[in-house]
């Protein structure tokens, strides 16, 4: 079976543009909801609830699962839409929204249902769309 040729380029960064905003999208929901857990874990184990799942392992869970959320969006989201060779995009986005995260989290953190500013947002999604003009190379 021959290799089909690529996707040109516009098509492809239409596509890269809704898939990173819908992958930004489900990133932080997971971040706000498994915040609002940690949230819950704290107001517990101040009113004196025993041991168990606590305000710090809620935190580190809702880091981990919006660190791993969106780079399977992503790669699932441009294969579904017929691209290949999306390596370079996911990698990009997956660092994007972890420094987002990271300088935007307070935001967050600080009330439930608070949102990470959206410069950080709309530039997650835009550097994310741009990677996805890097392609890799084919193999031999």
């Amino acid at each position: 079976m021959a290799p089909s040729s690529p996707t040109p380029l516009a098509p492809r960064f239409l596509k890269a543009v809704l898939v990173s905003a819908i992958a930004v999208a489900a990133a932080h929901l997971i971040l706000s909801d498994t915040l609002a857990l940690s949230f819950a874990g704290e107001a517990s184990a101040a009113l004196g609830a025993g041991p168990g799942y606590s305000a710090n392992q809620a935190f580190t869970v809702a880091l981990m699962n919006t660190a791993l959320v969106m780079p399977l969006v992503l790669w699932i989201g441009m294969r579904v839409s017929g691209e290949r060779r999306v390596g370079p995009m996911v990698l990009v986005g997956a660092v994007c929204w972890i420094a987002a995260v990271g300088h935007g989290v307070g935001a967050v953190d600080d009330a439930p249902g608070g949102l990470l500013p959206w410069r950080s947002l709309v530039l997650v999604v835009v550097v994310t769309a741009l990677a996805s003009a890097v392609r890799r190379k084919p193999r031999s």
